[in-house]
Order: structure tokens, then C-alpha cells, then sequence
């Protein structure tokens, strides 16, 4: 791979031009992309999207919105460092793209999250899990005559892969597919490196696995939809193996490296403030998550133990005993980063020649100095958060919410646009049906062309349809629209 293809500023969409003018003040691809993300309508719904703790009332709690701000800001601190490195492996083929390197890592953060639905990743995990459930219970019938014993399971209409889309929702694939409705005049019409980086998982429904060895495969990359797309950037960016398979764009282990950074420390830092922990329960966790004995024991000439750099930290932070604990847990998470950031970078810049022959299979954080450390801090968010009262209680208010949502829409859209006379909308679902925005009906008469004669890919795109509404919801949209359709209010 290399770095001038890497960085293509090729929009999917078709641009405006220009007046000659602005030449005179001349701003790169980059910026304009950020000005379009920053503006974008879907951007701002992350205000009031769930990060960790869904419905919170605290102002203090972070959202989508200033997580993905916090992703942006380290992903493009991690892309200055690659650049400005001052070790052994210091390439200077990084350094003279360095200013794209950073505002393509400053883009992509702040869009990593922009195909998550309401609620977090468990609302993910719902939507999914209702797809499950009921793909081979609705029954779906070609016309209004059909005898019900002719009628097919919703399942059936489908193909494999239209199926696994659909029960393994993702948000990743989900911002892709966002972000592709630029070929329709979307306003988010960003250049295809940005894009590409935010392809953490290039592979498919049917192909992707959570324990395989290649960490670009634990997730759905792309759904069949958007798979022309997705194949399309490949090719302008430079992906492709020689075998044929498509691997990560470099920056997208920053990306990862970076959400990680965030999710393990500023989301900890609101658990903390949430009193979800104290700091004497912390530290004794945090101990508890290395082997003591290992500690003074050198690895090499130069290095200590990964004991030994964990345990530094916990040292630092029972030095600050001069200060609130609040500040003094707040002053630990942003030292914590810094060397976060340090070994994503440092594992970058050793393993740089595999990772652009796309060899590299790894997270950044496996086998640095701190990889127990990331170990740790994971796991203390599923110790001290995830399982608490409060959150498991708000997860299945979510849970109902999503859950009567996907009901409602799944069934009104179900012969969307076969209103010919071969099937006739229940006044019901032709009340859905209005609710749901124009937009959403105009991309999906804009994809569904070329398909209009198989009823099962027209079918899974109506159920795109459904997916793209309801996971384009805020968190308060979401439980307002819930309370009205169910009669609550």
C-alpha cells in the first residue's frame, strides 16, 4: 500500500464546483470534509445518543457526540506522533504525508460512531437479536389472495447473506452505509480515505468471526448493500491483497487504538463519577490484575516486566494524596492515556512494513509495555459498570423500546411501494409508514433500482429501510416515539 493512494480525497458523490474565486483562500479536501461532518445532521444526533450509560440525566456523562469528539482528537494526536517519532523506527514516508495522516484521523473519529442506534451497543445487540427472532415467524405473502399455507417465513425470501446482515446489525457497517447514500446526495460526502479508515472489519455477514486470529475480521464490515461500494473504495485506496481479499487501511488501527484509549479511560472516569466504584476498590482491582511476583523481572536489556509498567501506574496514582479524589482519579486517566497512546504509536511505527503489506493481524495493544494494563481497564468497565442495577435496568427499558419499535415499522413496511393492487397498507401501517422520513423512502427507491423484479432483495431493502430509521434515532426521540405509539401518553 501506499501513502498517496491511502490519502485519496475521491468523493463516492459528485461535487458542486466551486467559484474561481475561492482559489484565492484555499482550503484542502480535509477540511471541507470536517466542515461537512461537523454540520451534518446525523453528527449533531449524537448529542443525545447513549455512549455507556443509556437515558442518563447527568450532564457530566459523556454521549456519543463527546465520545466521538474525544476519539477524534486522540486518533489525531496518534497520527502527529507516527509522524514526528523520533525512534529507531521513524519513516519518513509517513512524515511527508504527515498534515493528511492527522486530518484523515481527525475525520474518521469523528465518525466512527455514526451508524450506532439508540442505546448504545446494546441496542446493537437488540436490534440484532429481534431480526433472530422474528425473521422466521413473519409471514410474507405475494399478494392479498394468498392462501396461508402458501405464504413464506420473511427468512425464506432472503438469501444467506441478507439474513446475516439483518441478525448481526452493526454499527460499523451501519456508518458505511451511511455514509455511502452520498452517491444519492447525502451532505456527508467525504473523501474515500476517511471512509476507508472507518472500515475497521472488511469482511462480511458470513464471513466475519469473533475469535478468528486476524482482529479485521471480529466484526461485519459492510452489508451486502453497500459490498459494490465497499469493493469500489478498496480499489481507489489500495487494499486489495494480491489474493483478492481486502485488508485494514493503516489508520484504521489508530482509529481502533484511539476509541479503545477512550472507552478505557474517559468511560471509567464517568463510572467513577457516577459512584459506581471507589478509588481503594479500583486500586485493589487493578492489582489484582497482574502477577506481583513478575514485577522487578527485566524482559530485555531495557525493559521491565508488563507488570512492571502497570504497576508504575497505580504507584503514581496512590502519589497523589494531596489532592480531592475526584482530581486525583481525573489526573490518572490523562497520564494512563499518554502512555496508551505512546505504545499504540510505538507498536505502529515497529510493525509499520507489515501492517502496509497488510500482514499485520494484531489489535496496536497486543505484546506492548501496557497491554495488561488495557486488559485491566477493559474489564474493570464489565466489573464495576455493566452489570450494575442502574445500567441493567435502563439496558431493558431500552430493550422494550427497540423492541416495540421493530415490531411496529418491520410490519408497516413490509409491502411498502407494492400498493398496486396486489396488496393493500392497513390504514395502521400507513400511519407508520408517514412517519418515517421521505429521505429513507427516496434511498430506498434510489437503491432499489436495477432489483425491481426480485421481491427478496427489494424485501431486504425495506427492512434496510426500518434498520437506517430506527438506528438514526436519538436515545430521547426513541422513548418519546415508544410512549406516544404505545398509548402511554
Amino acid at each position: 500500500m501506499e501513502w498517496a493512494s491511502l490519502l485519496s480525497t475521491n468523493k463516492l458523490g459528485a461535487e458542486v464546483e466551486e467559484p474561481r474565486d475561492w482559489a484565492s483562500y484555499p482550503i484542502n479536501a480535509f477540511e471541507k470534509d470536517y466542515n461537512k461532518i461537523v454540520s451534518s445532521a446525523a453528527f449533531r444526533r449524537l448529542q443525545d445518543k447513549t455512549q455507556v450509560f443509556p437515558l442518563d440525566k447527568s450532564d457530566f456523562i459523556r454521549t456519543r457526540l463527546t465520545h466521538s469528539i474525544e476519539v477524534s482528537t486522540i486518533a489525531r494526536q496518534l497520527g502527529i506522533m507516527i509522524s514526528k517519532n523520533t525512534t529507531r523506527y521513524r519513516q519518513q514516508a509517513v512524515a511527508d504525508f504527515a498534515e493528511d495522516i492527522s486530518s484523515v484521523l481527525l475525520c474518521a473519529g469523528l465518525l466512527h460512531d455514526l451508524g450506532n442506534p439508540p442505546f448504545g451497543h446494546f441496542g446493537e445487540a437488540v436490534i440484532g437479536e429481534w431480526f433472530q427472532n422474528n425473521l422466521g415467524k413473519i409471514l410474507y405473502r405475494s399478494n392479498e389472495d394468498t392462501p396461508a399455507d402458501q405464504r413464506h417465513t420473511l427468512r425464506s425470501m432472503l438469501t444467506p447473506q441478507m439474513v446475516a446482515d439483518l441478525e448481526n446489525f452493526e454499527g460499523n457497517a451501519q456508518s458505511l452505509r451511511l455514509l455511502s447514500k452520498a452517491r444519492h446526495g447525502s451532505d456527508i460526502n467525504v473523501s474515500v480515505s476517511v471512509i476507508s479508515t472507518l472500515i475497521k472489519y472488511p469482511t462480511n455477514s458470513l464471513s466475519f468471526s469473533r475469535t478468528a486470529v486476524d482482529v479485521a475480521t471480529h466484526k461485519v464490515g459492510y452489508y451486502l448493500e453497500e459490498q459494490d461500494t465497499f469493493l469500489q473504495i478498496s480499489d481507489t485506496i489500495g487494499t486489495k491483497r494480491e489474493n483478492g481479499s481486502i485488508c485494514r487501511h493503516p489508520l484504521a488501527f489508530f482509529l481502533e487504538a484511539a476509541d479503545d484509549i477512550a472507552y478505557a479511560t474517559a468511560d471509567l472516569e464517568d463510572a467513577f463519577k457516577k459512584r459506581l466504584f471507589t478509588l481503594p476498590e479500583f486500586i485493589e482491582y487493578f492489582k489484582s490484575g497482574y502477577d506481583h511476583d513478575q514485577i522487578g523481572i527485566r524482559t530485555g536489556p531495557n525493559n521491565y516486566s508488563k507488570e512492571h509498567y502497570s504497576n508504575e501506574l497505580i504507584t503514581t496514582l496512590e502519589s497523589y494524596t494531596d489532592i480531592p479524589e475526584d482530581e486525583r482519579f481525573h489526573r490518572w486517566i490523562h497520564y494512563t492515556r499518554r502512555w496508551l497512546m505512546h505504545n499504540a504509536t510505538f507498536r505502529f511505527s515497529k510493525e509499520y512494513e507489515n501492517i502496509m503489506n497488510g500482514m499485520f493481524q494484531d489489535e496496536l495493544f497486543s505484546n506492548v509495555n501496557h497491554t495488561i494494563t488495557m486488559k485491566i481497564l477493559k474489564a474493570a468497565m464489565g466489573e464495576f459498570v455493566y452489570n450494575s442495577s442502574g445500567i441493567l435496568r435502563l439496558e431493558l427499558s431500552a430493550q422494550t423500546i427497540l423492541s416495540f419499535l421493530l415490531d411496529k415499522f418491520v410490519h408497516a413496511v413490509l409491502y411498502f411501494g407494492r400498493e398496486d393492487g396486489t396488496y393493500r397498507l392497513t390504514q395502521a401501517n400507513k400511519k407508520c409508514l408517514h412517519l418515517i422520513s421521505n429521505n429513507y423512502k427516496n434511498d430506498y427507491n434510489e437503491e432499489i433500482r436495477g432489483h425491481e423484479d426480485d421481491e427478496g432483495y427489494c424485501l431486504y431493502l425495506r427492512l434496510l429501510m426500518v434498520t437506517d430509521y430506527i438506528s438514526g434515532m436519538t436515545d430521547s426521540y426513541a422513548r418519546t416515539l415508544y410512549r406516544e405509539l404505545s398509548g402511554i401518553e
